[in-house]
This record gives structure tokens, C-alpha cells and sequence, in this order.
């Protein structure tokens, strides 16, 4: 059996909802993680940040109201930043970005638009 896309999803967002569409029209066998539900660890943020080649400020919702009541717009972005972040998306996983595809070859994509999530597909 070929390995499963993984997918983490927001039933509530229009741009998650589009991508499952697409995926499920696709015939795509995936993996769906309703990430506010469930949210992912440190460890698992980690590992979907190097799939996406992108630091953890890159996939952070910095509009929401509790990211402005975190004050993260201000954050630093540097190396020396990047656990606090991480620690932060793990403790608030509402500040994720979505959708969040990651395929078995262990590449990455947020899929919010359908150039994107036409690479995955």
C-alpha cells in the first residue's frame, strides 16, 4: 500500500475546504488532521517546517486576534527565535497557516492557492 498524503485541515476555512475538494476529486488517498482538534507537538512542527523549507513566522496567521494579543507581529525572526515560535504554534495551533499538505516524499506545500496545490496533486 503507497503511503498517504497528510493533511491538516480546518473544516471552517474556505481555502482548507477547497483543497479537500480538489484533493478528493483528485482520488488522492490521504491522511486528514483537523489540527485544532488535534494539534501537532513541537516535534511534529519541527519536521512539517523542514518539509515546507520554511521557518515557523512563514506559516504563522499573524491577522488573528490572539496573535495580535500575543504581540507577534513584533517577535524577532532569527535563529535564535525560531523554538519560542515553534512552542508558540504548538500552544495556539489557530495561528497555523492552512492548509498544510505534506506528501510521502517528504516535500511540503501550504496550499492556499491552486498553482500550489496543483504541485501536489
Amino acid at each position: 500500500m503507497a503511503e498517504e498524503m497528510e493533511f491538516w485541515h480546518n473544516p471552517r476555512c474556505s481555502k482548507s475546504r477547497a483543497a479537500k475538494s480538489a484533493l478528493d476529486a483528485a482520488g488522492v488517498a490521504y491522511t486528514e488532521r483537523r489540527y485544532l482538534e488535534d494539534p501537532p507537538s513541537a516535534d511534529e512542527l519541527r519536521a512539517v517546517l523542514d518539509k515546507l523549507g520554511l521557518e515557523p513566522w512563514d506559516i504563522t496567521r499573524t491577522g488573528e486576534d490572539e496573535a495580535k494579543e500575543l504581540g507577534i507581529a513584533g517577535w524577532a525572526r532569527t535563529p535564535a527565535d525560531r523554538e519560542h515560535w515553534i512552542e508558540t504554534l504548538a500552544l495556539h495551533p489557530k495561528l497555523i497557516q492552512r492548509p498544510i499538505i505534506a506528501t510521502p516524499d517528504g516535500h511540503a506545500v501550504v496550499a492556499r492557492d491552486e498553482q500550489t496545490l496543483k504541485s501536489v496533486l
